[in-house]
Order: C-alpha cells, then sequence, then structure tokens
C-alpha cells in the first residue's frame, strides 16, 4: 500500500496526437504498451526515443481502429521489431484489405470488445464506440490500483461509454472541435458532417458533457487529445474541460500533435487502495 502511494506504477505519454499521426505509450512497472502509430518506423522509433523507450522494450501494440493516422506505421513497426498486435477482427479485416499486413510477418491477436485481457502487469478493457471504422474500440488500462482511460475517435457518447469512462483517475479524452469552427471553417460540406456527426469526433462540448457525469473524487489527471489543426484552439478546449470539471484552466493538460505530452503519472485514488488492500 505505501509503495502504491509513494510512487504510482501506472503512467502514459503521447508521443503526437491528431490528424497527421497519434500514438500513446501506456507503462506500468517493466511493461509497456503503444496505442496505435500512425507514423513511419523511423518517426516512431525517434519519438520514442525521446520518451527514453527503445521499441524492443515494447509488449503490444493495441490499434483502436484502421484509419491512417492510427494505423499506417503499425504493422511495419510490430514486423521490425518482433512486437504482437491486438485489435479487432474487423480492424484486422479493414487493415489486411489496404494491405497493411502484405509480406510481413506480424503476430496478430484478436480484441473482443468488452471483453478484458492482460499484457504483462497491465489489464486492458476494450471498450466499444460510435466511429466512421469497421470495428472500432478505445481502452481502459488498470494497474497498481490505478485507472487511465483513452477515448478518442468517438462520435458520441453512449450510456455504456459514459459508465465505462466515469470511474477513471486519468483520461485521456478527445475535444477534436469547437462547434461554432467547424461549422465556419474550410472543410467541404460533406467532412464537416461527417466530422460532427453521429460517428465522427468529439466535440469539446461532447467532452465537457461526459466529463460532469465522471466520479470527480477519482479523476486527478486529464489529457484533452485529437484537436483538429483547422477546427479548434487548445485554449478553447482546455476551457472548456476544466468549466465542466471546475478545475484551473492551468490544470488540463494537452496533447500536441508535434510532440503530444511527456510522460504523466496515474495515481490511485485512497478509496481504491483500500478496496484493493481489502480485497
Amino acid at each position: 500500500m505505501n509503495a502504491l502511494r509513494q510512487s504510482p506504477t501506472l503512467r502514459f505519454s503521447s508521443l503526437g496526437s491528431g490528424s497527421r499521426g497519434n500514438a500513446l505509450l501506456v507503462e506500468a512497472g517493466s511493461t509497456r504498451l503503444l496505442v496505435d502509430n500512425g507514423f513511419s518506423v523511423r518517426e516512431a522509433t525517434r519519438r520514442l526515443a525521446t520518451r527514453g523507450v527503445e521499441p524492443g522494450s515494447l509488449a503490444a501494440i493495441l490499434v483502436t481502429h484502421e484509419h491512417s493516422d492510427h494505423a499506417n506505421g503499425v504493422a511495419g513497426f510490430a514486423a521490425r521489431h518482433d512486437v504482437p498486435v491486438f485489435l479487432t477482427a474487423g480492424t484486422h479485416r479493414a487493415m489486411s484489405a489496404r494491405g497493411h499486413f502484405e509480406g510481413l510477418s506480424v503476430d496478430c491477436r484478436r480484441v473482443v470488445r468488452g471483453i478484458g485481457f492482460r499484457v504483462g502487469g497491465i489489464q486492458v478493457t476494450p471498450v466499444r464506440v460510435p466511429h466512421d471504422a469497421q470495428e472500432p474500440c478505445q481502452y481502459l488500462f488498470e494497474a497498481g490500483g490505478a485507472c487511465l482511460g483513452v477515448l478518442t475517435d468517438t462520435g458520441s457518447l453512449t450510456p455504456q461509454i459514459v459508465e465505462a469512462y466515469a470511474r477513471c483517475d486519468a483520461l485521456l479524452l478527445e475535444c477534436n472541435h469547437d462547434v461554432d469552427m467547424l461549422a465556419s471553417g474550410p472543410y467541404p460540406p460533406s467532412l464537416k458532417a461527417r466530422v460532427g456527426g453521429e460517428f465522427g469526433h468529439l466535440s469539446n462540448t461532447q467532452a465537457a458533457q461526459l466529463l460532469a457525469q465522471v466520479d470527480r473524487q477519482r479523476l486527478r489527471t486529464l489529457v484533452v487529445a485529437h484537436l483538429s489543426e483547422k477546427n479548434n484552439l487548445e485554449h478553447l478546449a482546455r476551457r472548456a474541460a476544466a468549466a465542466a470539471l471546475g478545475w484551473p484552466e492551468e490544470q488540463v493538460v494537452a496533447a500536441s500533435q508535434a510532440d503530444g505530452h511527456d510522460w504523466l503519472p496515474v495515481h490511485p485514488t485512497q478509496a481504491r487502495i483500500a478496496g484493493d488492500s481489502g480485497a
């Protein structure tokens, strides 16, 4: 118990977040996971190095869906460094149809949304989300009594999503667009409809709606992510999120496209520690 209080075992770092590439590191003890990789092998390796991580130290790559900004670098990186890839059957079919695995030897393992599994010291739960992909999911990560939620590329909030993410200690949450900026921005009407639609991306307003329903006694760390470079501004996303939580704006971290954000610890709540000790 004292070790949990003094040094949280779960931490995370975005390597980049946005329409030009996404990748997220999740670590607990000696277990390191990469969530998505929309970067080239060379660029992903460079970004990992800025976090002090060697590619061969990764236990797995978890894929959320097949869109290029999340999946383009997955197969090549996995094949080069012999890292297993976890993904849903639909995502695997979609990536295969696009030729991602052609000519490569990749250890692909099936993920079933709603059914948790363990990779090393981290418990992983894939969550069903509405997005315009074949079988998309997002993830919850648990270790050392702490819970990290990752929720991007989601068009709308379902009761299942609210329930799944209500009790996180840390949350990386999509704030893709400001509704007014999207409406008046440069995108053609069809793309505006896609981004703002039920299977598109969460707006600042929708993210705030989720945050208004989370357990604020647990949530200590919030990262706003997947911000549109044309339809949002960092201060708008941070302001909306902070207002929903009753936090000062500077307490909200923003993940950038250029370099994501540095390592952040996930602190377990006292209530969760007490519950674990009595189990």
